[in-house]
């Protein structure tokens, strides 16, 4: 695209999850763009978030949720079809099969190679790190009842609700049931 992105980004902590099974990518930043779908003559644009990443992948931009319903697009996976409202009709892009089957061997290729962390042996490093009383687990159930508080606990208050009238008084406080 030519542009110098070191300029543009913003930090961001937000890590990506769940591209490559296992791994885990931290972005180098955030920028937001403009993104046109379409032709000169009926096209939406809307301004787009991207993360940046630094990490090989098949894909060179991936749209989201919260991108994709900016644009309102229906997709159809079986066709390869994707259509979305333009300024003056529907606009129609067709996917091509052959470039979606290279992707996805690129991305089993990228994902038979690429380091997985082993689980268990991170659970096992983390667990020799506890002391005895942190491994000890309860034997107690937890209690399924709330905890109430005794009578001499709550505020209670007695209110006149006629004024000279002793007879006429009602008590409010806070332990009263929810009925």
């Amino acid at each position: 695209m030519g542009l110098d992105i070191s300029k543009m980004l913003t930090p961001s902590r937000a890590h990506f999850y769940g591209i490559v099974s296992g791994n885990v990518a931290t972005p180098l930043g955030s920028m937001v763009l403009p993104v046109t779908f379409g032709m000169k003559d009926n096209y939406p644009t809307e301004y787009i978030k991207f993360k940046v990443a630094n990490f090989e992948w098949s894909y060179h931009a991936m749209l989201g949720r919260l991108a994709l319903a900016k644009f309102m697009p229906v997709p159809h996976y079986v066709y390869l079809i994707l259509k979305m409202p333009g300024k003056t009709g529907i606009l129609t892009f067709h996917g091509n099969l052959k470039k979606l089957y290279n992707c996805d061997q690129e991305e089993i290729e990228y994902a038979a190679t690429s380091r997985v962390p082993e689980p268990s042996a991170e659970v096992f490093t983390a667990a020799q790190k506890l002391t005895d009383s942190e491994m000890e687990i309860s034997s107690q159930r937890p209690s399924q009842s709330r905890v109430k508080p005794s009578p001499s606990d709550v505020g209670i208050k007695a209110i006149q609700l006629q004024e000279g009238d002793l007879s006429k008084t009602t008590l409010i406080g806070g332990g009263l049931c929810d009925k």
